[in-house]
């Protein structure tokens, strides 16, 4: 058996590849170029954007000399004849795209080129394309002889095609960032000494907002446009100012510091704000994508909206706090917060107790409904009483108080008196029944706990109470 020739040796690489090759034949190309040239055109991008249809020209200057069998199965022809004669059904539509890039680099003078397109098969189906050309070292001069691959990615642009839509159409907002610039500099303090992230944080306040501004987003989904209330990406990159502020500086400090120490993942819960400025309470997930550990340069960020559930877990908190009908906080947070008082004891303390007068008359006579509005009446007046770092609640039916931290006996005689002009002035506004309200106040020193004036408040209430009492048997 005679031996093969080199000739018929690479004869049979290129017929047997199990890639699509073309030999093509790009001199007619190279021939209007010299053409364009010499009547003027220096800018081709412009050229050809102002005369498209020399693009659809230049297509039907390519000469295909031969093709393999791979060429052939991938674009279901039965031979070389039937592919060449169709290649207009081949070479089309969205081709003229990255046709036109293609140009742009002959006439550049590069000699080899590499992109994606599409181009179509026989029967019509649309065929993802990863195509690269090069012209032969011996055919530079003329372009005679062009290398062409093309590999078939249509399994790969659907798949990119797939998950870009689990991206885009995912029930939960989603961030792709870039943190390289974070990561530099990172390194940039690691040269320089700095061991401790979170005491040079400390150290400099503003650090921390430069470093939110090294993010890069990449990429955002429609949720995450809906959540923050943006129109659209660019609006919402615009004002990324007003979606990160205020609390965010605080858990992205240590965001920075879990990065620092090379978590990968991390959680937390905080507060961005919408375009709006309404708040929107977040649970965060970081993550930093495998084989970027070293460069920070692909970060998927996903925020799940928990303002619903923060408002019910706050209603929640606030019903375990507060009487419901006036507002004011309820006996169990009063009890908590005598407890914390007397486990930080620091005197002075004046406490105030306040009991409604008449309510039981005014259930009688006038019903139920008249005796909540007295309650209510007396609760407006509390609040409107306190100052910054004092209390009021609810502790019984017609029972009240107030507590007032770091208030001496005269600034408590001073409150008294500031309930009793409101009470006044409250009676002005609404018709009977009359609010009346009965008061005595204590102010602690050491040695007695804090319920021993409690309990001498409420005997001076009491005594406060009585003198109402006959007082009222008087008018009578």
């Amino acid at each position: 058996m005679p031996k093969p020739t080199a000739g018929d040796h690479f004869e049979s690489l290129f017929e047997y590849a199990p890639i699509s090759l073309w030999e093509e034949d790009y001199s007619g190309i190279k021939k209007i170029f010299d053409e364009w040239r010499k009547s003027g055109v220096t800018d081709l991008d412009r050229f050809l954007n102002d005369h498209p249809e020399e693009i659809d020209k230049t297509l039907r200057l390519i000469k295909v000399t031969h093709v393999n069998r791979e060429t052939l199965n991938l674009f279901g022809a039965k031979s070389e004849k039937e592919l060449l004669s169709s290649l207009d059904k081949i070479f089309r539509d969205e081709m003229r795209a990255h046709w036109h890039a293609e140009l742009l680099a002959l006439w550049n003078g590069e000699v080899s080129w590499a992109g994606d397109g599409i181009n179509y098969r026989l029967d019509g189906e649309a065929l993802h394309i990863r195509l690269h050309w090069r012209i032969l070292p011996e055919c530079e001069s003329t372009w005679e002889c062009v290398l062409v691959s093309i590999e078939n990615i249509t399994a790969l642009k659907k798949a990119e095609a797939r998950f870009h839509n689990l991206f885009e159409h995912a029930p939960i907002s989603l961030w792709e960032e870039d943190y390289s610039a974070i990561k530099r500099e990172f390194d940039s303090l690691r040269a320089n000494g700095v061991t401790d992230l979170k005491s040079h944080l400390n150290s400099d306040p503003e650090a921390v907002r430069r470093f939110m501004d090294m993010i890069r987003v990449l990429e955002v989904n429609r949720k995450t446009l809906s959540l923050f209330e943006a129109k659209d990406k660019e609006s919402l990159l615009a004002n990324l100012g007003k979606v990160f502020r205020d609390e965010m500086g605080a858990h992205f400090k240590n965001e920075l510091v879990d990065m620092w120490e090379g978590k990968t993942y991390y959680e937390r819960e905080g507060i961005n704000y919408s375009l709006t400025g309404e708040p929107v309470n977040v649970h965060l997930h970081w993550t930093l994508m495998p084989g970027h550990e070293n460069d920070f340069e692909w970060v998927l960020v996903a925020l799940q909206d928990v303002t619903a559930r923060k408002k019910a877990e706050d209603y929640l908190r606030y019903l375990g706090t507060h009487d419901v009908m006036t507002g004011l906080y309820n006996r169990a947070f009063f009890e908590e917060t005598l407890q914390d008082l007397e486990a930080n004891r620091k005197d002075p303390v004046s406490f105030i107790i306040v009991d409604l007068n008449g309510l039981k008359t005014a259930n009688d006579t006038l019903g139920h409904h008249a005796g909540d509005k007295l309650i209510r009446r007396a609760a407006e007046v509390l609040k409107a009483s306190i100052e910054n770092g004092s209390l009021a609640a609810r502790i019984g039916g017609d029972e009240f108080i107030l507590i007032m931290p770091n208030a001496d006996e005269q600034k408590a005689k001073e409150m008294v008196e500031r309930v009793e002009s409101l009470v006044v002035m409250n009676n002005k506004y609404y018709r009977e029944p009359e609010l009346s309200v009965s008061i005595g106040d204590s102010t602690s020193a050491p040695g007695f706990s804090l319920l021993k004036f409690i309990s001498l408040a409420d005997d001076a209430m009491y005594q406060s109470k009585g003198l109402f009492h006959r007082r009222r048997r008087g008018d009578v």
